[in-house]
């Protein structure tokens, strides 16, 4: 009897192992004690514009009938006018013609039309550039999965997630790929970890445009088996542990 009773003891701390481990992959950013005393600084560049983007350029001055030439707007309506950027990285602007404005950043884009401006206007212009389709997707085990339009240009890993209402419960938080094409049209995948705080400080954790994050689903989901009711075997069967061994302890007595 004693011996049974020892092997349930085992068995019921066995159960609460695996059920602690399986917790230390659910919170994110882990040891921040790391990432704090680390002096490694990220730095963030601007956004770097693409092929397939489309830009919006507005020019102003104080005289508005001299910029008025630099200002299309669509037929009909007052949106302004969108240049979308071709394959070679060029945009067809209005008097000035062809620019290259692939691989720049928006402030490169403004100071490089200011400067070409300068033959047309006696003062120096307001040139501000926007991307009007600056959108990431996310895909797999997440709550609202989906392609989303970030209008400030700007967005991290953990702000796509909470866009797509944050991983489900049967999503690696250890196994998030990023997705990104590169100027030159090619893919990288990345493997994301977001147990590890460190993941802050990789050049991958702010997104860029046409991003897609893909939350790989874990082997529960794989298998189809219903996490609530596995839960609730696990609490049945630790309760039941417990029963058996209180007990054998009393009978032993």
């Amino acid at each position: 009897m004693k011996k049974m009773a020892g092997l349930t003891l085992c068995l019921l701390l066995t159960f609460l192992l695996v059920s602690c481990q399986a917790y230390k992959k659910v919170p994110y950013l882990q040891d921040t004690a790391f990432v704090n005393d680390t002096e490694q600084s990220v730095h963030q560049t601007g956004v770097k514009v693409m092929p397939k983007d489309l830009l919006t350029i507005a020019v102003s001055c104080s005289t508005p009938e001299l910029a008025a030439p630099f200002n299309l707007v669509n037929s009909g309506t007052d949106a302004p006018q969108q240049y979308l950027v071709d394959n070679q990285g060029n945009i067809n602007f209005p008097v000035l013609g062809e620019i290259h404005v692939g691989g720049l950043t928006k402030l490169e884009i403004e100071n490089l039309i200011i400067e070409k401006l300068k033959v047309y206007l006696k003062e120096a212009p307001l040139v501000t550039v926007r991307i009007v389709n600056y959108r990431i997707s996310v895909l797999g085990e997440v709550t609202k999965p989906g392609s989303f339009v970030v209008s400030n240009e700007k967005i991290n890993l953990l702000e796509a997630l909470a866009m797509a209402g944050d991983l489900t419960i049967y999503g690696m938080r250890d196994n998030v790929k990023l997705i990104r094409t590169g100027q030159d049209n090619k893919q990288e995948i990345i493997t994301m970890d977001l147990n590890k705080a460190e993941t802050v400080l990789s050049p991958y954790y702010q997104l860029q445009q046409n991003d897609i994050i893909y939350v790989t689903p874990n082997k529960t989901k794989a298998k189809n088996s219903d996490i609530g009711a596995s839960t609730g075997l696990w609490f049945s069967g630790i309760s039941i542990l417990m029963s058996i061994a209180n007990l054998l302890i009393s009978i032993l007595r």
